[in-house]
Parts: C-alpha cells; sequence; structure tokens
C-alpha cells in the first residue's frame, strides 16, 4: 500500500493524538485504506472514455485545478485597498461559500456514511480512534480544497502585509474549516434524532437543499452589511451582522492593519475564536450520539407498497413513444427517486439554482427600485437556474449500484438511444420542471403576463441546453460508473457548457428588441430542438 505523503506529515502529530487516547497506528491504517480507495476509480466495461488511469490517481487533488482558477479572483480582493474588515471579510465570504457548497455536495456522504461500522466496529477498534480517522480523512480534504482556493491570494498577501498576515489567515481558515465541519454535522445530527429509515435518507436531501439556499442567501447577507457612500465603503454595525461568520474572522485584520477599534470589532473578533472552539467541543460530545443515530441510515423500512402516482403513468405514456423508452423511463425514474448518492449530488445544485435568479432580482431592487426593475428585461434571470443542467446531466452516469450495470449488455435491446432519451425525459419532469414551474409562477406575479411567451422560450431552449449536454458530457451509459469517479472529468467539461448557457440568454435578450420576433425565435427554437432531439438520440450511443 502506498505510504502517502499526507500521512508523514501527519506522524508529525502523533503524540497530540495519543494525548486524547487514540490508537494513532491503527488511525493511520485506516487512513491509508480510506486515501487508497479515494484514488482508485473504479474500472468499468461501459466506460466509452476508455482513459488510461494510473493506478490510485485522485481524481478530487486533479479537480483542484479549478478552484485553484477561482482563487486568482480572490487576489485584487486581499491585496489592494485599506477597508481591511469589507477585503477579508469577502474573502472568507467565498472561502466558506466554496468550502461548505462543496462539503454538502461531496463530503456529506464521508459524514454519513456507515460502512464503517459493518468492518471496523467488529474489530478490536476503540470507537474514538475510528472516529478520528473520519474526522481526519475530511479534514485532509478540506485542506487541500481550502488551499486550493485561498493559497494564492494568502501568499500574495503576506509578500505585501507581513508576517501577521499569514498568521491570521491561517488560523482564520482553519477555525472556518472546524465551524464548518461541526456545523454541518450538528444539523445532520439533529435530523437523525426525530427521523427514521427511508424517511430520514428523504429528509437529509431536503435539508441540504435548505443548507444550499442558506449557503446562498448568508452569502447576499454579507454583502448587505456593508454600503458604498460617495464611491466610498462603509461598514455600521447592526444586531443581524453578529450572525455573519465571515464578519467574525474579518475584524482581526481590520484590527490590526486597519487600526479600527471598536467594542462590536473585538466582539467579532471574540466570536471567531469563540464559537469554532465551541463548536468542537460540542461536535466530541456528540460523537456517541450522532453514530448511534447513523445507524437509522441502515434501516430500510418504509411502507411495503408504494404510491401509484397516476399522473406520472399518464406523462410516461405520453411523451415516451416507444416500449423500451418506457421500460427505461420507469428505470431511470426509479433511480433518480431512490439513488440517494445521486441525490446527495445533485440537489444542492437545484436549491441553488432555485434562488440565483431571485438573488439577481433582490441586488437590482436594492440599486434602483421595484417599478425600475419591473420595466426592464430582468426576467431573462429565470436563465441562471440553467446552470443547474450540466452539472446534473454529468452526474446520472454515476451511481451508488453501478455493478448492476451489466444488465444492459444482457437487455435484448439493440440501440441504447431509448435510454438515453428516457433519462433526459426523466430529469426534466422530476428535477427541471419543478424548479421552473415555481420561478415561472413568481416571476409572472413580478413582471405580469407579458413575459409568458419568453418563459416558454426559455423552457425551450432549455431542453435543447439539455440535448446539447447530454451529448457533449457523454461517456457512458447511465448508472453505469461508481460515485467515486465523480470528482474526476467534469469539471473541465462544464466551462463550455456553462458558456453556452450564457450564448442562448444573449441571443434571447437580443431578440426581444426586435419587435414581435419573439414568438417567431420560440418556433425556430422549437424546431431546432426537436430536430435535435432526434438527431442526437438516433445516434447509437451505447455501440460506440
Amino acid at each position: 500500500m502506498k505510504d502517502f505523503r499526507t500521512l508523514k506529515i501527519l506522524d508529525r502529530f502523533r503524540g497530540l493524538f495519543e494525548r486524547f487516547g487514540i490508537d494513532y497506528p491503527v488511525m493511520r491504517k485506516i487512513l491509508a485504506v480510506k486515501l487508497t480507495m479515494d484514488g482508485r476509480g473504479t474500472p468499468t466495461v461501459f466506460n466509452q472514455q476508455k482513459k488510461k488511469q494510473k493506478p490510485e490517481e485522485n481524481g478530487f487533488i486533479k479537480s483542484l485545478g479549478m478552484y485553484v482558477l477561482i482563487s486568482i479572483v480572490l487576489i485584487p480582493i486581499v491585496n489592494f485597498g485599506q477597508n481591511y474588515l469589507y477585503q477579508m471579510s469577502i474573502f472568507f465570504g467565498v472561502v466558506m461559500f466554496l468550502v461548505m457548497t462543496s462539503m454538502i455536495s461531496d463530503f456529506s456522504n464521508v459524514l454519513l456514511d456507515v460502512k464503517d461500522k459493518s468492518i471496523l466496529h467488529t474489530k478490536p477498534i476503540e470507537k474514538r480512534t475510528i472516529n478520528a480517522a473520519k474526522t481526519v480523512h475530511i479534514c485532509l480534504y478540506l485542506f487541500f480544497l481550502t488551499m486550493a482556493i485561498a493559497g494564492i491570494p494568502v501568499v500574495i498577501g503576506t509578500v505585501t502585509h507581513g508576517l501577521i498576515f499569514l498568521i491570521f489567515s491561517i488560523f482564520g481558515l482553519m477555525f472556518i474549516n472546524l465551524f464548518i465541519v461541526v456545523f454541518t454535522a450538528l444539523i445532520y445530527n439533529f435530523i437523525l434524532r426525530f427521523f427514521d429509515g427511508e424517511k430520514l435518507k428523504d429528509v437529509i436531501n431536503y435539508v441540504q437543499i435548505g443548507l444550499s439556499i442558506a449557503v446562498m442567501v448568508g452569502y447576499q447577507l454579507l454583502g448587505r452589511a456593508f454600503s458604498f457612500v460617495d464611491m466610498k465603503i462603509t461598514f455600521s454595525p447592526s444586531w443581524w451582522h453578529f450572525f455573519i461568520p465571515p464578519i467574525w474572522f474579518g475584524a482581526p485584520f481590520a484590527l490590526y492593519f486597519g487600526h479600527q477599534s471598536n467594542k462590536f470589532l473585538w466582539l467579532y473578533f471574540l466570536l471567531a475564536f469563540l464559537i469554532p472552539v465551541i463548536s468542537i467541543m460540542i461536535y466530541i460530545r456528540m460523537i456517541p450520539s450522532f453514530e448511534r443515530n447513523l445507524q437509522k441510515l441502515s434501516n430500510h423500512s418504509r411502507k411495503s407498497k408504494p404510491r401509484e402516482r397516476r399522473w406520472k403513468n399518464w406523462l410516461m405514456h405520453t411523451i415516451c413513444r416507444s416500449r423500451e423508452e418506457k421500460v427505461f423511463f420507469r428505470f431511470a425514474d426509479h433511480m433518480m427517486r431512490n439513488e440517494r448518492e445521486f441525490r446527495l449530488k445533485v440537489y444542492p445544485s437545484l436549491g441553488m439554482s432555485l434562488v440565483i435568479p431571485f438573488i439577481f432580482i433582490f441586488n437590482q431592487i436594492h440599486m434602483t427600485s421595484f417599478a425600475d426593475m419591473v420595466s426592464t428585461k430582468w426576467y431573462l434571470a429565470i436563465y441562471f437556474s440553467s446552470l443547474m443542467i450540466p452539472t446534473a446531466v454529468s452526474m446520472m452516469k454515476y451511481s451508488g449500484k453501478y455493478k448492476g450495470a451489466w444488465i444492459y449488455k444482457t437487455a435484448p435491446v439493440e440501440n441504447y438511444a431509448p435510454l438515453f432519451s428516457a433519462v433526459l425525459k426523466v430529469f426534466i419532469v422530476d428535477l427541471y420542471l419543478p424548479v421552473f414551474l415555481i420561478q415561472s409562477v413568481i416571476f409572472v406575479f413580478i413582471f405580469g403576463f407579458k413575459i409568458v411567451l419568453d418563459l416558454l422560450v426559455v423552457f425551450v431552449a432549455s431542453i435543447l441546453y439539455m440535448v446539447i449536454c447530454s451529448r457533449f458530457l457523454k461517456g457512458s451509459l447511465p448508472f453505469s460508473e461508481s460515485f467515486e469517479n465523480a470528482r474526476q472529468s467534469a469539471g473541465v467539461k462544464l466551462i463550455p457548457a456553462l458558456i453556452l448557457a450564457g450564448v442562448f440568454w444573449g441571443i434571447h435578450f437580443a431578440v426581444t428588441f426586435i419587435p414581435y420576433r419573439v414568438f417567431s425565435y420560440l418556433i425556430l427554437l422549437l424546431g431546432i430542438t426537436i430536430f435535435s432531439w432526434k438527431m442526437v438520440y438516433r445516434m447509437v450511443w451505447g455501440d460506440s
């Protein structure tokens, strides 16, 4: 087994772990196995990418390049200007936003993992050692993620502002990660106490949507904490600012580098230290009950007979033409509704896509007025809801039950086109359409019925966008790969897909300036979408 460099660095803190009664050699072996398994992309005979991966090549580490690119944007925020409270609050706000969203989507399955119990708890290993291995496992990846996001800005900031800046930044980032892990675990533990079985798994998915929305709204509140007066950024302390953690961690920089001193800044500074420390103490005491409650995830009790949804059957017969497509529609519908790990990955993006358009509208109202905003074309902000499409489409090839994908080869199917067509139709019906309908009702209430035609254009454009993304992001049959491969190659492909969404928005925006051409554009777009759907799924994906 590979001796990881991170474990060699961890060896230097062996005494600290043993001081807390942790069997360090055992914990190290558990971590070595976890890191080895993380680095092994599960091979599949259905993988059409035919990539030659190096053994134990960690896809997560490769994906950090995207966050390094984002970190470049943070360099001017950290280094230019003298308003340290504003600059560092924005910096820590971006870091918290990215780490928290990654925590919800990528690391929740680690926090909620119950597989260790069946393997490790049957061995003579103390529970605190197992829990420490799980915590360190999460912290290692959060360390790499945080360094990818904040490493370059902090290094350049240290050159600009000195060694004290580095010390403040290290402690700030460390406490932020502690706070995020503990906060997420506390929420999950609260939910685990009141629900059981399959119902619990459903509730956890809804909690993740709520967390995603809360993160987005909290990030907006951070911007509202500061005002622009005569081209200068001002800060007027208020009671609700105590509930915005990035301001806590920005306070030490304002105190030391900005030479500002008032009771609010000192209270923020105190919160930045006390809240993470208190949180980790609560988490340590909570671990035994948290582990007991996790057992509920192994309980598969549910009503023996699932509800018969007549509307879904009617819809299936309406939009699916062939018998094979109807069979695949039911299969894909069952997988998307019952695949817990798929929902863990996709549902947070649903929550964010639901609120992003309204965040932009509220920002515009804040800058002008509601009456001025209604008279503009800000209803096209609904295009931001399509940002979840590439991520969701790219996740359709993964499954926790990927080993059952052998059934594709044994099924009496000559062409896999109905499979891909059915999967995309289920995605539209189960995931995209509910979000779009909720947004459309609210948008019509805000802007009036004059935008109904534009909303139809957005819906048709989104379907065409899905078709293009499904072809562009193709690589395997649906639900045929392990989620362990999910971090490896989707990130780079998502960039042109997101640019394409901007192209659709730009064309629609331009068309609105031509009188009576929106309807013509709708007819043209509808024709292109129908033609593209038939052409794309006429290609035999499964045999290529």
